[in-house]
């Protein structure tokens, strides 16, 4: 082998371990990223959810009204417009959320029992049901025909 077909070998090979090495980076940088999108769609996610739950039951004069209004804002973000067993059994845990939301008073003592409460109902979400909550806030539109008239 002559040096001129060495040193294009090693150029080739550098070539090469280039190519790999920016296939493995932007494979590691659409994961990443994919990730993060999702993280942020479920923070805004959750801060609708919540903000619209904390309106409902702002004006509520008692435990059980807060309580009605919380799980029928919830209903309608979901678009449930009937009830199932599953759906009742998530709408139950989430109740801890509703009377976390409603017992805590503007004090910095129980300033972690709604968040606690949230991450609890997140965690029981995730582990019996496989997928996160926030999954059930993408709602597929169904393409509709395109009609000229």
């Amino acid at each position: 082998m002559t040096v001129t077909t060495r040193f294009l070998v090693e150029l080739r090979t550098a070539a090469e371990a280039a190519k790999v090495a920016e296939s493995h980076f932007r494979r590691d940088a659409a994961v990443r990223t994919a990730a993060l999108e999702q993280e942020r769609a479920f923070a805004f996610r959750r801060l609708n959810l919540m903000q619209a739950i904390a309106e409902a039951m702002a004006s509520a004069e008692s435990e059980e009204i807060a309580v009605a209004s919380a799980f029928a804002t919830l209903r309608t973000r979901l678009g449930w417009n009937s009830d199932s067993e599953a759906r009742s059994e998530v709408i139950a845990r989430f109740g801890q959320v509703v009377l976390a939301i409603f017992r805590a008073p503007d004090e910095e003592e129980s300033a972690n029992a709604i968040p606690e409460a949230l991450a609890g109902f997140e965690r029981w979400y995730a582990e019996t049901r496989g997928s996160p909550f926030w999954l059930l806030f993408e709602h597929q539109i169904p393409d509709t025909p395109r009609v000229d008239f």
